[in-house]
């Protein structure tokens, strides 16, 4: 049977009510009740006047689970006037019509304020949880409440054994409640609709009609047993509301022919007459309980495929929306899924990479690595992230970034392929090599002086220690020139700065035209100081690039009349050693350092070389 979930709409007689909201008014409350009390009375007593099944209590209480708690006291009303009426229909005395009516409603109203704790939950009989209260409070606690009840009034007044009248209770009203709550709970809750055609509906009710005659209708063969597969039937094709029809119906047709001797709980089959309501009421609780259990594995599986048909709608949603390709592929790299974003990726569609070899579509230079992964997660790692290239319909190779994963066998946990989730990361890529392009500029820049052009102290550093390193290694010369301008502050007082910034320019110019080679390295050490880094080079070798550059500005002949020589002159120390580990770098400079002293108060114009004779400039 199929419930709707609970909402407050359906307690107010809207949303799934509405086709039945006539049922919900009083007068038919009174009616149904009524009538249930007059078929009761017609088809379902013994010969010896005992109820095989009452109904009306199942049916007040489907009333109860479904109008809203503060109506529930006009729904007893009506009930208890349609039980009066009803059992004066069918001649029952007035004090036993009181008796027996009060505690029906006693009945019912325990089992409703039992099972509905909050006003706003509905039946749900497919729920196991919900199947098992109401088993426990509707069929069993509210009659035997009553019953209870029944049997001490009983004792009380006409000396009946107590045990004997509770079970004769809850014989007929267990069953009551067990097979009409559900149907009339089906009813008002719209749930007797079916898919399956109205000749399939006729086909199986007049298939029930015919076995269940069949059945109690001779004393030959006891064929009790063929009704619960035709009950089956129903409930599968039907739902259990038709099921619980069914069920009725059997208890009534069958009870009124065993009550009149036939069928298999006839005398002919020696059951005597004092058992047989309680063989047929046994029967008809067997005949719940499957429909019962059936009802609660058929919703879990219903249940189960919501979520899974929910899962797979997700799926296809995330899939067929997100920008990244997801690919599910074998050890070997062959994809058996590729996911609709593959088109927007590479223009082709996921048939045309599920057709190539292997990794076709892998740059060749990236194969390695990929298929690297590949093997670890067969071997059992989890997986990797990748960056690699793939070719595009066009021949275009793009950057895009894998993320593989291990796909794994649920029980064994062994790995049976790789879940490979991948984004185009071309655009990362280019703003990469941007921003490596603007890092290498701002580097070069940084190692710039502004003003020459030439590297800066900072630059110089770096590139002497590195140099005395490879000296190191090579046991090669290394030479260092230390640069100064002669009277370059009285140049600066008499020219002006612009004037002494033009003549730093030229010496840079013509200290970087000196030092050609594609190691050397003339810097700015400071102010109007300049160095050369000469790597492999001799004592003599840095000697003559000195006096070449010296010589080389005296030709300039750029002005300077606080100068001696009239002229713009510079000053060089020169220093020449194989590097070695009980030294330094700083040990070169200290000596070019001396040097360029010696040249300084040896009258200028001139290069000193550390540890030599001075040797002025021609």
């Amino acid at each position: 049977m199929h419930e709707s979930s609970s909402h407050v709409e359906k307690l107010s007689g809207a949303g799934n009510v509405r086709p039945f909201r006539r049922a919900f008014r009083l007068p038919g409350c009174f009616l149904s009740v009524l009538l249930s009390v007059v078929t009761v009375g017609l088809f379902g007593k013994t010969s010896s006047g005992e109820n095989i099944i009452w109904l009306a209590n199942g049916l007040i209480l489907a009333y109860l689970l479904i109008v809203p708690k503060w109506r529930w006291r006009f729904y007893l009303v009506a009930s208890a006037a349609g039980l009066i009426v009803g059992s004066a229909l069918i001649h029952e005395s007035w004090r036993m019509n009181l008796l027996y009516n009060a505690l029906d409603v006693v009945e019912a109203g325990t089992a409703a304020i039992l099972l509905r704790r909050r006003s706003t939950v509905l039946p749900r009989f497919t729920d196991a949880k919900y199947l098992a209260r109401f088993i426990a409070f509707a069929v069993i606690g509210g009659p035997f409440a009553a019953g209870s009840l029944m049997a001490i009034f009983s004792y009380i007044c006409w000396r009946s054994a107590p045990i004997p009248a509770l079970g004769a209770w809850l014989g007929t009203d267990c069953i009551g409640i067990a097979v009409t709550t559900p149907v009339f709970i089906a009813i008002f809750q719209n749930s007797l609709k079916t898919h399956v055609s109205r000749s399939w509906q006729l086909a199986c009710c007049v298939l029930l009609i015919v076995v269940t005659i069949g059945v109690f209708g001779q004393s030959h063969l006891p064929l009790l047993f063929m009704i619960l597969p035709i009950l089956l039937l129903i409930q599968l094709r039907m739902g259990l509301g038709w099921a619980a029809i069914g069920a009725i119906f059997v208890t009534l047709a069958g009870g009124s022919l065993t009550v009149r001797g036939y069928g298999p709980l006839s005398s002919a089959f020696g059951v005597s007459s004092e058992i047989r309501p309680f063989l047929l009421q046994l029967f008809i609780i067997s005949a719940m309980f499957m429909m019962y259990c059936v009802s609660v594995v058929l919703e879990n599986e219903k249940s189960i495929e919501r979520r899974l048909t929910e899962i797979v709608s997700i799926h296809r949603l995330i899939v067929e929306n997100s920008r990244d390709v997801i690919i599910l592929s074998d050890f070997d790299g062959r994809p058996y899924y590729v996911s609709p974003a593959i088109h927007s990726l590479l223009g082709c569609g996921p048939e045309t990479l599920m057709e190539m070899e292997g990794m076709a579509f892998v740059y060749p230079g990236d194969e390695v690595k990929f298929a690297t992964v590949l093997r670890g997660i067969r071997s059992g790692s989890d997986g990797a992230i990748v960056q690699h290239r793939i070719q595009k319909a066009d021949g275009e190779f793009v950057w895009v970034e894998t993320s593989l994963r291990a796909i794994r066998d649920p029980g064994t946990r062994v790995s049976t392929g790789a879940l490979g989730i991948i984004r185009d990361i071309s655009e990362r890529k280019h703003a990469e090599k941007e921003l490596e392009a603007a890092y290498q500029a701002v580097e070069a820049l940084a190692a710039k002086d502004a003003l020459t052009g030439l590297a800066n102290r900072r630059r110089l550093d770096e590139a002497l220690t590195s140099e005395w390193r490879r000296g190191l290694r090579d046991r090669s010369p290394l030479s260092f020139l230390l640069l100064d301008v002669d009277h370059f502050k009285a140049y600066n007082d008499t020219y002006g700065h612009v004037q002494g910034d033009s003549c730093l320019k030229r010496i840079a110019e013509l200290a970087r035209g000196a030092a050609s080679r594609t190691g050397d390295l003339v810097a700015r050490y400071g102010g109007e100081e300049f160095a050369i880094i000469l790597p492999n080079t001799p004592a003599t070798g840095a000697f003559e690039m000195a006096h070449l550059i010296c010589t080389t500005l005296r030709r300039q002949l750029i002005p300077h009349g606080e100068s001696a020589e009239g002229i713009v002159t510079i000053s060089i120390g020169c220093a020449t050693l194989i590097p070695s580990f009980d030294q330094s770098e700083k040990c070169l400079i200290e000596l070019a350092d001396k040097a360029l002293y010696l040249a300084k108060t040896g009258g200028r114009n001139r290069v000193c070389v550390a540890d030599s004779a001075e040797k002025p400039a021609d």
